[in-house]
Parts: C-alpha cells; structure tokens; sequence
C-alpha cells in the first residue's frame, strides 16, 4: 500500500466512546498513518431513535482529547439523504430491489430468514421497506489480519433491507455509498461486522463498484464474554486519562509492552505507536478481555 491509503472511523452518535470504540478509533488510525495515509470520520447519524443529543459532538472532542486528528471535514450521513435516494432510484430502475411489507412476525414465522415474498407477490399497500434484490451473494472474502473468511451462512444471500419501512435508509445502503464516494480504500472496524461485511461486499458488486478491502479487529468483551456496548453499558471514556486510555488501547492491539510509553502525552504515544506499528501483532482471537 501507498500514502494512497486511506481509512476512516465511522461511530454512532447513540452515546459517548467506550474502550471498544476506542479499539476501533486507533486501530484503524494506525493503519492509516502507517502508510502514511488519510484517516477519515464520518458520523453514523441516520437514526434519530437511536442517538442522543449532543452525543456527535462529544465522540469528536473525545477523539480530540486522545490526540486522534482526522484529515479533512467530518462527513454527516444525516445530510446525505439527496445521494442516498438518488442510489436507491437507480437500483429500482435496473431492477435490483423491490418494496416489501413483510413484518419480522411473519419473517420469523417461515425461519427467520427473508424468504423473497415480496419479490414474488408485491405489496399492495404500504408503508414499506425496500430490499435489494440479492443477485450476487457473497460468502468468502480476504481479510487483511484474520485471512480467508468463510461465512458458508444462509444470510449471505438473503434480500437485505436498503431503507426501512420507517423510511430511514439502512446501515448497509450508507455505508456501501460513503465509502465509494470518500475512496476508502480498507475499512478497519471490529469483528462484530463480519455479516455486514458480506452483505456490504454484495451490494459493491452489484452497483457495479470495487469494494475496499476489509481489517476486522478483535472484540473487547466483559468477563463474561459479552461485548463492551453502549447497549451492555460499557463506561464512556474519560477525557481526562487520554494517555492512560490510548496506553490500554495499544496493549490490547499488542502494539506496546513497554512501560516507559506510560510517561508519554497523546501525541507522542501515537506517534511511537506508529512509527513502530506491526499488524502481525493484533490478535486473530475474535475477542479478548478488556483490560479495564
């Protein structure tokens, strides 16, 4: 790879940055810096349930605060609705999705997984979601730490949902668009996205784009085996401990063992860290215990 590298770190504002956040954020800052690279943010703001108020601006003075500066300007998925429909258009007129009105009572009901109804006898009435139709299942693919992935699972060829019945537009569709139009060209993220990554290397395929290659990160998890979440009420970050943070963070990416980085300020801990980076070093466990 050359400094035509370039990654992103793309958080939820659904509330404030964890340890595993945190995980993600450096790893995928490493890699980019490495190579000498861009690192890129971008704000996954596109339910509104979801987040909490004032959450965006606290994840980038977090970011801030840890001596993780990002290139450009932040890219807000909440204002990419005009690019996002404009996709959507085109993959309705090559015939590649089609609305569906099916309920997760009745999608359970035949197994739980998306059987193509809708495909097969149109709604009538909505609301409705609509769903790509998944012409080029994807289920092997190389990752950049882990190697060949085999996923062999019957949700690879299942139509996905590309903007939901509420009309939001779903995960997969934003994601798939962002990283075409900001040239990502390797998303590095946990491995709890092994599945979307299947479905988003389908949907590259079938908009005719090449995809990025892929760097999944092993999981911090609580000593129950349980991932570090927003939902399973991980503890946000303190601003006030970058160093200490940043020193856990690359412990856990086994980027560091040595004490004396202890005595270092942000910068300069990343600054080492990335003179220094070593991706054989990052565990292919799928999750490790957070050092909390």
């Amino acid at each position: 790879m050359s400094s035509s590298y370039i990654g992103r770190f793309a958080p939820s504002p659904s509330g404030p940055l964890h340890f595993g956040s945190l995980i993600a954020a450096v790893g995928s800052y490493l890699r980019a810096r490495a190579q000498d690279g861009q690192w890129l943010v971008r704000m996954e703001d596109i339910d509104p349930p979801r987040e909490m108020p004032g959450a965006a601006d606290r994840i980038l003075r977090t970011l801030t605060a840890h001596g993780l500066h990002w290139d450009g300007e932040v890219l807000f998925q909440s204002q990419r609705a005009e690019r996002y429909d404009a996709i959507l258009d085109r993959l309705a007129k090559q015939g590649q999705s089609y609305p569906c009105n099916c309920t997760r009572k009745r999608i359970k009901s035949v197994g739980g997984l998306y059987d193509g109804h809708c495909r097969q006898t149109p709604p009538s009435e909505g609301p409705v979601a609509l769903r790509l139709h998944n012409r080029l299942a994807v289920q092997h693919f190389d990752d950049a730490l882990l190697g060949p992935i085999d996923t062999d699972a019957p949700f690879a060829g299942e139509d996905f949902i590309l903007k939901r019945r509420d009309g939001l537009y779903a995960y997969q569709l934003a994601v798939v668009v962002d990283d075409h139009d900001q040239g990502i060209t390797e998303v590095v993220r946990g491995n709890d996205l092994l599945e979307a990554t299947v479905r988003q290397l389908t949907l590259f395929g079938q908009l005719g784009w090449a995809p990025p290659t892929y760097l999944h990160l092993p999981l911090a998890v609580w000593a129950d085996g349980n991932k570090l979440s927003k939902q399973n009420h991980a503890p946000a970050l303190d601003d006030a401990t970058p160093s200490a943070n940043l020193l856990r963070a690359l412990r856990f990416l086994g980027q560091t063992s040595d004490p004396d980085w202890a005595d270092l300020p942000p910068q300069a801990l990343l600054e080492q860290a990335v003179s220094g980076f070593r991706l054989e070093a990052i565990s292919r466990q799928r999750s490790l215990p957070a050092p909390l």
